[in-house]
């Protein structure tokens, strides 16, 4: 964690401490004409990646899963310094990713089996073969986790992997790619790319690259897409959230709040699944809000490696600016403020812990994601009108409906438009459960055995035996 010599030859990326604004470190980005070597040793390299079993590949990546609980400490420490995330949240990420990379090197072989269709003579088999040289472009927010679900699987499945980390967290990049080289995986077949974003699409554009995996805002995801698209490119895109907390009865009222609380403010409230906008009914709703300010007025602001805080920074100087922009834009136009709003009067990219009512169409809450800890709680008369609510948004990734009465909350749940819905929990994150959304949230599924086949060619093999005559098969 020592700071280096800034590079004056070329644009640096900069690891900033959000806490105290210090430059941790400083790292040169690549050329247009290194990044290019660096795909083509990805792409050289999987031609013998890919011609390993299944079980070879997945043995490396059991032993990234080994390495990461070792060096859980070192990895959460970097997290926490270069991006703010408390310093136990930080740790729970290294564990999670750990699973993550633990279930594929598992599971991952046996979701790449072959699988025999029925024909009337003969065989056929649709056979999960790997595509190439995939890019992956990943967000802040989890530096360690969103990285682990897009390449254990992928590199179980033979793919080779050319990762473009956020630029605000390049050393938690060098330590995975380092975590991956000192597992065995070899050169080329993890490849961490220092370039800025407006370079990606340079490598986008490369016609080695096989598939773009990307993990951010729905504007970044709809210009990678579009570049991927024109050089006919697969892409998988899990982009923002605008999640609805839905609470129908008073029914375990503690247990309620708390997961409200712990839904919006993980990680800072800096999370694509964050329970974002709370709707209430109306016996539900004045003694909520009250509960929740008190906890959101509650949290310790402080330095995130510090057991003892509750409250860290964003993850920046502008995300926090961004953030207090919406807020005091949308009380302008007639929101209520119930607490919060403001920076903290502190060093340090620190909001405070904010809940908004009253707010309609055509504010900038209503519509837009709201990535910090700002709450935006609604009430509603019935539970149509919740849904209908929940639904008025153009994102579709999660959501969460709490209630005492399983079949009602199960009604409701199958009316949401997300991915993914949880009854009488936040929204989370399991290796076995697949995690994906729908509209401007994106599309395809990572996680599970559905996020082994995103990258795969589904390749039918049809065998006829010699005595078949020729002619036109239909089966």
């Amino acid at each position: 964690m020592t700071t280096a010599t800034p590079s004056v030859t070329r644009r640096s990326i900069a690891s900033v401490n959000p806490y105290n604004d210090e430059v941790l470190a400083e790292f040169p980005a690549m050329t247009d004409e290194e990044a290019g070597r660096a795909v083509a040793a990805a792409h050289q390299a999987f031609q013998e990646w890919r011609s390993l079993a299944p079980a070879e590949r997945a043995a490396v990546v059991g032993r990234a899963a080994s390495l990461m609980r070792e060096r859980q400490e070192e990895l959460a420490l970097t997290v926490t310094l270069e991006m703010g995330k408390l310093i136990g949240e930080s740790r729970g990420e290294a564990d999670l990713s750990a699973d993550i990379l633990s279930y594929y090197a598992e599971h991952g072989p046996a979701f790449l089996a072959d699988r025999p269709l029925p024909v009337e003579e003969g065989n056929a088999v649709v056979a999960n073969r790997p595509l190439g040289a995939l890019l992956g472009i990943m967000p802040w927010n989890y530096p360690l986790y969103q990285v682990a679900r897009f390449a254990a699987p992928n590199l179980v499945a033979g793919n080779t992997i050319l990762l473009k980390h956020a630029s605000n967290c390049p050393q938690s990049a060098l330590a995975l790619e380092r975590l991956f080289h000192d597992a065995g995986a070899p050169p080329g077949v993890y490849v961490n790319l220092f370039l800025p974003s407006a370079r990606v699409g340079t490598v986008i554009d490369d016609p080695l690259i096989q598939g773009v995996s990307l993990t951010g805002s729905d504007r970044a995801g709809a210009g990678a897409a579009e570049r991927a698209g024109r050089n006919i490119e697969k892409t998988v895109l899990e982009l923002g959230g605008s999640d609805p907390f839905i609470v129908l009865d008073t029914e375990d009222f503690d247990r309620t709040v708390e997961a409200a609380a712990v839904g919006r403010l993980s990680n800072m409230g800096q999370s694509c699944v964050s329970a974002k906008r709370m709707i209430l009914l109306p016996h539900v709703y004045r003694r909520f809000v009250e509960e929740l300010r008190r906890r959101f007025e509650a949290l310790v602001p402080g330095d995130p490696l510090d057991p003892d805080t509750t409250l860290g920074p964003l993850s920046s100087e502008q995300a926090a600016a961004n953030l207090v922009s919406q807020v005091r834009d949308t009380v302008a136009q007639g929101a209520t403020l119930v607490t919060g709003g403001d920076r903290i009067g502190r060093p340090g990219a620190f909001v405070q812990p904010t809940i908004l009512t009253d707010v309609r169409p055509g504010m900038r809450a209503y519509r837009e994601e709201l990535f910090g800890p700002v709450a935006v709680i609604y009430q509603v008369a019935d539970e149509n009108e919740a849904v209908a609510l929940a639904n008025d948004t153009p994102y579709g990734l999660g959501g969460a409906v709490f209630c005492r009465d399983l079949d009602r909350a199960r009604r409701v749940a199958e009316r949401l438009d997300a991915g993914m819905v949880w009854i009488n929990h936040p929204t989370s994150s399991h290796p076995a459960l697949p995690f994906g959304g729908i509209k401007c949230s994106g599309y395809g599924r990572e996680l599970a055995d559905l996020g082994i086949e995103e990258f795969v060619n589904k390749k039918l093999i049809r065998t006829f035996p010699t005595t078949v005559p020729i002619g036109f098969a239909t089966g």
